[in-house]
């Protein structure tokens, strides 16, 4: 196969190998003994937003589910497993969700325009905009309102997040489990935290929670 980029990236990971083990022999060998990373991140799948490195984690120390838009559909059992594992098995203590300014989902949604297959996916963040369409019609700015519907669909999210069964019986077993919102700029590379965090379920409405 006569690619360079394919070439590159198999040359990179032998040069991080290397360098690892340069500065602990051991480095591998411990990390593949097991994992309890204290967060789970849910972020977008955009090659620009690479978890570890956006706040700056090693390998081992974030859990990752990432999709287009950061979506918390509660029909989807890709990202139910992800977060049933790391809540009921690795024990995370945190669960952010991150969106980004700038996000082509979020973008498409505003939209008309049939992408293919995906239009159904976006039809889960359409609803966002429907549940709050009155805020963002009344923002003249388009730049400003697709700020703005980043911003809220990660607020959703997040709420959507706690309304699961998995986070609320963790809460209800009394464990250690917060969940938050933030924003990341592509043009800053700084995470804004949005201030939406859920700790239990007592912020819900009562139709939201669950009794077991």
């Amino acid at each position: 196969m006569n690619d360079d980029f394919y070439k590159k990236i198999l040359d990179n990971n032998r040069i991080w190998s290397e360098t690892k083990l340069a500065k602990d022999p051991e480095y591998f060998n411990n990390l593949s003994k097991g994992q309890s990373p204290p967060l789970l991140w849910i972020g977008c799948s955009d090659s620009r937003v690479p978890a570890n490195e956006v706040i700056g984690a090693q390998p081992g120390e974030v859990f990752v589910h990432r999709n287009i838009a950061n979506m918390v559909v509660h029909t989807d059992m890709n990202m139910l497993s992800v977060l049933d594992y790391a809540v009921n098995v690795l024990k995370v203590k945190h669960v952010i969700v991150c969106g980004h300014y700038g996000c082509g989902g979020v973008k498409a949604a505003m939209g008309n325009d049939s992408i293919g297959l995906i239009d159904n996916w976006i039809r889960h963040i359409k609803d966002v905009y429907r549940h709050h369409k009155q805020y963002l019609d009344s923002i003249i700015d388009e730049h400003d309102r697709f700020n703005a519907f980043v911003e809220l669909n990660v607020k959703e999210q997040v709420l959507d997040l706690a309304k699961t069964s998995i986070v609320q019986n963790a809460w209800r077993n009394g464990q250690e489990l917060c969940l938050h919102g933030w924003v990341y700029g592509l043009d800053t590379g700084i995470v804004k935290d949005l201030e939406v965090n859920y700790c239990d379920n007592t912020e819900l409405e009562k139709v939201s929670r669950l009794e077991f």
